[in-house]
């Protein structure tokens, strides 16, 4: 199949630089990312400094591609109509109610993108989940697809995304590998084919990995899992060297100086945020739970529940060194994001660590250079519960760069260049930030 027209729905942080990237590297393909949010489109296709995803180097891609090959629109049924190839890269968050609330991954905007999909397809299609899915899932929709349209052939992909935010772009160009799951028949093939010639474009054939659907879709979950481990791993013994003197940064340099285990993911951290690490390892500790691996599930949940201590962990230390009551203390939060060099927050350690100085008494300023204030106040509307007329009272989101106001206590909660060299009382600093490249902090009260 020779592909002329590329549709991706979901114009998110893996939409929007994925397909940014295909079309500079694929000048003769059309690619149209659409979105049924309004707003989001109405950004893609504004200013370069307003995107609705901030990504090193993105912005100078788009300005390059946007008009040319590369276009946004809320058209979904037209998109689908037009495309050869279709692209599922929309949201897969963790259950909020019934089967699996809490672990399970939620397929209803996977399954709502395979209905459009059913409905506007005219001619036969190759569909590629680019989310982050539970293994299995091409099967559902691969059965959406077949009774709702059964006119059409489509063939289903897995190709998972493996881009840290942050550095996307630069994983883009430069991935460790690219997988794509198909079935092992000429279809199945044909398809494999005419998606590795799209990549082929750039990345060295042998960087390209091909294997069945099952394996491709538990990899990605199982990649996660791995990484998310080696944090939790290296936090859990943070809170030991706390106890007998041993410093963590020695010991993390001398547990990386082993080949066999290698330096990264081994900085201590607040936690590990993100919309991926998280959410996966839960889905993966549901599928265990589902499949009667009750062991396996209780080692992987262990993950997550370190991750939740450690953020506790953090935050005590910043209550206590204040006796415990931090009322009439102003408190500075530097950084929002869950990691530095992005404007996603999705599950940022600063959400949890921030509340819980707030309600400890705390008068909080907040800066982060890349998160909009109304995503902040999103966040702690969300996640916290409270009203904004309430937190209003004691929360002020600063939108200048770091000021000579006088704080109580400076939390740095995300890497940013720019909060390695402040000019305060070092006494004063509870330090956070991401020494070397992996968005890991090394944790406690600097001296």
């Amino acid at each position: 199949m020779i592909i002329k027209n590329i549709c991706c729905i979901g114009a998110g942080y893996v939409g929007g630089p994925t397909m940014a990237v295909i079309a500079l590297k694929c000048p003769e393909i059309n690619i149209l990312v659409v979105d049924n949010d309004v707003e989001k489109i109405k950004n893609w296709n504004g200013p370069l400094n307003n995107l609705p995803v901030y990504e090193p180097g993105l912005s100078e891609i788009v300005k390059k591609v946007r008009g040319r090959n590369l276009f946004f629109s809320n058209d979904i049924k037209s998109a689908i109509e037009k495309s050869e190839m279709i692209f599922m890269a929309v949201n897969t968050p963790t259950k909020t109610k019934g089967e699996g609330a809490g672990m399970a991954a939620d397929l209803k905007y996977v399954e709502a993108c395979a209905n459009d999909i059913a409905r506007y397809s005219k001619n036969d299609k190759i569909v590629i989940e680019k989310s982050t899915l539970p293994v299995k899932t091409a099967e559902k929709i691969k059965d959406i697809l077949d009774k709702k349209n059964s006119r059409v052939h489509f063939e289903i992909l897995s190709n998972p995304e493996f881009l840290a935010e942050g550095t996307a772009i630069k994983d883009l160009f430069k991935s460790d590998r690219v997988l794509i799951g198909g079935d092992d028949s000429p279809a199945g093939k044909n398809a494999i084919k005419a998606l590795s010639q799209i990549y082929e474009r750039w990345i060295p054939r042998e960087k390209i990995l091909t294997t069945n659907v099952w394996s491709s879709e538990l990899s990605k979950l199982a990649s996660n899992a791995m990484l998310a481990q080696r944090i939790s791993s290296i936090n859990s013994l943070s809170a030991l060297c706390e106890k007998t003197g041993a410093d963590i940064d020695e010991i993390s340099l001398a547990i990386g100086m082993d080949h066999r285990i290698g330096p990264h993911f081994l900085k201590a951290s607040v936690a590990f945020g993100g919309s991926c690490f998280q959410k996966d390892i839960l889905n993966l500790v549901y599928l265990c739970q589902f499949y009667g691996l009750h062991e396996v599930a209780e080692y992987w949940h262990q993950v997550v529940k370190i991750n939740d201590y450690q953020k506790n962990r953090f935050a005590q230390n910043i209550i206590q060194y204040f006796g415990g009551d931090l009322r009439g203390k102003k408190i500075l939060i530097l950084g929002w994001a869950f990691k530095a060099n992005t404007n996603d927050s999705r599950e940022s350690a600063s959400i949890y660590v921030t509340q819980k100085i707030y309600e400890a008494g705390a008068n909080i300023d907040i800066y982060d250079p890349q998160v909009p204030k109304e995503n902040i106040l999103h966040d702690i509307n969300i996640k916290w519960g409270y009203t904004l007329d309430e937190v209003k009272k004691r929360i002020y989101i600063k939108k200048e760069s770091l000021s000579t106001d006088k704080y109580d206590a400076y939390v740095i909660l995300t890497e940013y260049e720019d909060f390695k060299t402040l000019e305060v009382d070092p006494n004063k600093v509870f330090d956070g930030r991401n020494i070397f490249d992996n968005a890991l902090y090394s944790i406690g009260k600097s001296q």
